[in-house]
């Protein structure tokens, strides 16, 4: 959430940003200005005023003699502040809704654009395998491993279901096991997050109100099951106050992601890319409110994220994302994509992201400076690995003409064995 001041004092500067990442400030979507918001700041300041107006004249009035003009007028300034009180809650609750709507803005080094085609190629590494052989699909190779089980998935879990079996189940794991490890080492917190949240997590990560069709809500009241750590653990410090010596704070959070995919109708229907659920380690950062410092922290998460993909020898290039193709919250980002030959060309593996203090504002997460001000963190986030979408390109990559799948060698201490053969 952006402060009211700085829509304020940068108000081309907003309007511009809702644009270019075609969002309209507006619970009805009928595409009300930034002009609107700042009206309401006014009557919300003004019916403050007048409110202290009245507190300030009824304290005198408790220090004069009772009479009965005294008494009158005791009873005028409560019907009073009566009205003003509700009137003061209507609007209050009207900017919120309002102000809940206007998305971050993005650092002027990001590319212009309405959608991916405005993305801009950074970085690639590895070279995209070729074979000597036709290559198999990842759905080929884990029905001929006996690894992967889409059919009885669907049966049992509906559209997007999957089994892992066999040395698919213990490669996803390795993987996992791994990348979690690779965190802890270079000293982040490590985290098992929950999957099951409160509303508010949502809101404050900026999931709601943009994608709230996204998200798996429960029968039990304000209970919601988050699609990625990101949510959980940006909200580990609601409504606290930190101390700038402890910052920043970096985790490493596991958990079971749940997503609706309700937006991608139609896209990646088949094998293991989209999926409703799955499991990643994700990289949460709350740093101090400076720029500079989010931006030497996001090459950081970005080179973690790398640095693994390197080690699991899989092709990959990195994404500077355009406006058009970046979230509500976030100020600059990356995505990462990974070489996966059936489809003959990269597909995402993880997004990096800086949120500034955005996400901090909606959650009241502050920190205490050396002069005693506080201000709010800034948050940044990055997948380290999710999988089974992994498991594509390990799948695919590593494969041989007679079926096999090789495992990568940074993983075998995990796996147990270096290879995956047909069942005979």
């Amino acid at each position: 959430m952006l402060s009211i001041d700085f829509i304020r004092n940068n108000k081309e500067k907003v309007a511009a940003a809702a644009k270019n990442k075609n969002r309209k400030i507006d619970p009805d979507l009928v595409g009300v200005d930034i002009e609107k918001i700042l009206a309401l700041d006014e009557k919300r300041k003004e019916f403050t005023r007048l409110i202290q107006k009245l507190h300030e004249e009824r304290n005198i009035l408790a220090r004069q003699t009772i009479d009965e003009a005294v008494k009158k007028r005791g009873k005028a300034i409560k019907e009073e502040l009566k009205k003003l009180e509700g009137s003061l809650s209507t609007v209050s609750v009207e900017l919120d809704e309002f102000l809940s709507y206007v998305p971050n803005v993005p650092l002027d080094e990001v590319p212009v654009g309405q959608d991916s085609s405005s993305n801009q190629e950074i970085r690639r590494w590895g070279k995209a395998s070729q074979f000597d052989f036709k290559p198999r699909s990842h759905i080929e190779l884990g029905s001929l491993l006996d690894i992967i089980d889409l059919e009885r998935g669907v049966k049992v879990s509906g559209f997007r279901g999957y089994f892992l079996k066999n040395e698919g189940a213990l490669l996803h794991t390795a993987l996992l096991f791994y990348a979690f490890g690779k965190l802890a080492a270079r000293g982040y917190t490590p985290l098992i997050a929950p999957s099951i949240v409160k509303g508010f997590t949502l809101f404050g990560s900026g999931q709601f109100p943009w994608g709230k069709d996204e998200v798996y809500a429960l029968n039990d009241e304000d209970s919601y099951l988050a699609g990625t750590a990101e949510v959980p653990v940006t909200a580990y410090f609601a409504k606290e106050v930190l101390d700038e010596k402890d910052l920043p704070k970096k985790f490493a959070a596991f958990s079971p992601c749940f997503r609706k995919e309700a937006g991608s109708y139609g896209k990646d229907t088949k094998g293991l890319y989209r999926l409703h659920e799955f499991w990643k380690v994700e990289q949460v950062i709350i740093a101090p409110n400076d720029i500079e410092t989010a931006k030497t922290l996001h090459e950081e998460l970005q080179q973690n994220t790398e640095d693994v993909l390197q080690e699991l020898g899989i092709a990959y290039r990195v994404l500077l994302m355009s406006t058009g193709d970046m979230g509500e919250p976030q100020i600059k980002k990356y995505d990462t994509e990974i070489w996966m030959p059936s489809r003959q060309d990269f597909g995402e593996i993880a997004s990096n992201s800086i949120m500034g203090d955005f996400q901090a504002r909606r959650l009241g997460i502050k920190y205490r400076k050396k002069d005693g001000k506080t201000d709010f963190c800034f948050t940044l986030n990055d997948t380290l690995l999710p999988s089974p979408r992994i498991l594509i390109a390990i799948l695919e990559n590593y494969q041989e003409e007679d079926g096999s799948v090789r495992v990568p060698e940074a993983i075998q201490r995990f796996t147990g064995f270096k290879k995956i053969s047909p069942k005979k």
